[in-house]
């Protein structure tokens, strides 16, 4: 199966948000690949409000099935949630569960007054009713298979689809 090249959709991703600058959003990238991008983002849409980032490990409602990944980082939100605009930003769009673990870690802290999502990739497949805002490409690929964003030394993205249970 070809793969997108993720430096072009997640350009893409980026000119879709740049073109509606008439929010003033803070960011908050969900850990790893949705924090990654949000970090980019950041930098790249030169935004002035503080970068969140949020760990989801604790909010998933499938936690008892999938356990606690190995390193799990802490959330950071370096702003006032209450009457913020936010976006949300992750890397792989399916079942929305991670969104909406997201959404529910927000609002512990605080009500902002929006919350929209960026992802890089929709890969089908939802569970809850969940769509993105804005959306850098979505493609569909067999359930069996994961895909992973990565970023390199130099921050550069790439994708890697593996089997589910085997990552390589």
């Amino acid at each position: 199966m070809q793969l997108p090249d993720a430096e072009v959709v997640y350009k893409n991703l980026a000119a879709k948000i740049q073109a509606d600058r008439g929010k003033d959003f803070a960011l908050v990238g969900i850990r790893t690949g949705g924090a990654w991008l949000a970090e980019r983002l950041h930098r790249e849409l030169a935004n002035t409000k503080p970068l969140g980032l949020l760990s989801t490990s604790f909010y998933r409602d499938d936690f008892d099935k999938i356990g606690l990944h190995a390193q799990v980082k802490p959330s950071e939100i370096p702003f006032e949630v209450n009457g913020a605009h936010i976006l949300l930003v992750d890397d792989v769009l399916n079942t929305g569960r991670t969104v909406r673990a997201a959404i529910n870690e927000l609002f512990d802290y605080g009500r902002p007054d929006s919350i929209s999502l960026a992802v890089l990739v929709d890969r089908g497949g939802r569970e809850l009713p969940i769509i993105a805002q804005y959306l850098g490409v979505a493609f569909e690929f067999p359930d069996e298979k994961m895909l992973e964003l990565k970023q390199d030394a130099n921050g550069k993205f790439s994708f890697n689809l593996y089997r589910k249970n085997s990552p390589e």
